[in-house]
């Protein structure tokens, strides 16, 4: 079986679709070497790093920029799909093309701008989401990452239960309470880092709501804010509009600042020494299609408290200090940080539940959904289908 992945993701592996895409191909040869995997990549990409052993990169397309990405979606990967004869052409994130001339599986790792408009801001931004659901309903299976995203894959996109397939996310193996500890002192020292700390690592729109940690802190540093800051790491974006409120301004409102180290971006690498060193991560997001970085802090021995978000229930169940508002939050980050008993707990729960998720059984799931829309188009169905 030939598999043709899009891989316009390929070089930004920071990001959620970026990670997706490289643990699940890593994991496909591992658990099927004999499969036949081609990355289909964008002309910007010419010299892909780290690509698995045994998996044949082909460039394809000719534009770069918000135009180049439509037509590599809409016309260079379908048509290096067939070009390399493959039996399926993957979409390993929302991006899926009108027509494709062989058959197509698609992850949909969410749907948020369907559930939010202010992620649909700008003609541009709502004409592309208009052509994605049309087209991910052309899909041969779509494949998503929590029972929450599926349940609002099907309501948003109107698909059946029966064409979506759901396939957990894992924390890598790098993520660990003690491999790779003899980076953590480095990292401290490159990211000027206190002895102690309350960490949130993550983007800075509206969904992920840090206006509500940043509140949290109010109680948290006026009961010793200055022995556990909040340290916030991230790419900041430029603030004030609709999607990216000005946090900075927040806190200066809020007269938190003494209490917050802001350190910005926040390289691959140093992401499980980062984990590993603060006394609490906090993920206070209104919506994800799956919370990976809560359950990459868990697998890293630290404890974890977030928002009431769905998924969070769904994914973490109880090895995460579930709360509703900043209030609670405060309570939670402040309970874990002084009752020893209550931490050592909760950092059990954590490394047990993330033992339970594994990217190797992503992959396997993923090669079932494969050979699921192979033996549908062999079916006799398929075959008298006009």
């Amino acid at each position: 079986m030939h598999i043709a992945i899009n891989g316009w993701f390929w070089d930004q592996p920071a990001t959620g679709s970026g990670q997706y895409l490289h643990s699940l191909l890593a994991n496909l040869r591992r658990v099927a070497p004999e499969l036949d995997l081609s990355l289909a990549l964008p002309p910007h990409i010419q010299q892909p790093a780290d690509l698995p052993e045994g998996v044949r990169a082909v460039n394809a397309g000719r534009f770069r920029g918000k135009a180049g990405k439509v037509y590599f979606e809409q016309r260079a990967f379908p048509r290096a799909a067939r070009e390399l004869a493959a039996d399926i052409a993957h979409v390993p994130y929302w991006g899926t093309p009108l027509a494709c001339p062989v058959k197509l599986v698609t992850s949909v790792l969410d749907v948020i701008p369907l559930l939010y408009p202010v992620y649909q801001s700008g003609f541009f931004t709502s004409l592309y989401t208009s052509l994605v659901s049309s087209a991910a309903r052309g899909s041969s299976q779509l494949i998503t990452i929590s029972e929450t995203a599926k349940l609002d894959i099907e309501e948003q996109l109107g698909m059946a239960d029966e064409q979506i397939a759901v396939t957990y996310l894992a924390a890598d193996e790098r993520f660990h309470p003690r491999l790779g500890r003899e980076r953590d002192e480095a990292v401290r020292e490159k990211y000027d880092l206190p002895e102690r700390f309350v960490l949130y690592l993550g983007g800075f729109d509206w969904r992920k709501q840090v206006d509500m940690l940043l509140l949290a802190y109010t109680y948290v540093g006026e009961a010793d804010g200055e022995t556990f800051p909040l340290v916030i790491a991230g790419d900041e974006p430029s603030y004030d509009n609709q999607l990216y409120p000005d946090l900075r301004e927040y806190s200066r409102r809020l007269q938190i600042e003494d209490y917050l180290r802001w350190i910005g971006y926040v390289d691959e690498a140093d992401k499980p020494a980062l984990y590993r060193l603060a006394d609490v991560f906090v993920c206070p997001s209104r919506y994800e299609g799956f919370g990976l970085t809560a359950l990459e802090a868990m697998a890293s021995g630290t404890p974890v408290v977030t928002s009431d978000a769905i998924v969070f229930e769904e994914v973490l169940e109880d090895a995460a200090y579930i709360v509703d508002n900043a209030r609670a939050m405060a309570g939670a980050i402040i309970a874990l940080l002084i009752q020893e008993p209550l931490r050592e707990a909760m950092i059990n729960q954590g490394l047990a539940l993330a033992s339970r998720y594994s990217w190797r059984k992503t992959a396997q799931e993923t090669l079932e959904v494969y050979e699921q829309v192979m033996r549908a188009d062999q079916s006799p169905t398929a075959r008298t289908r006009p």
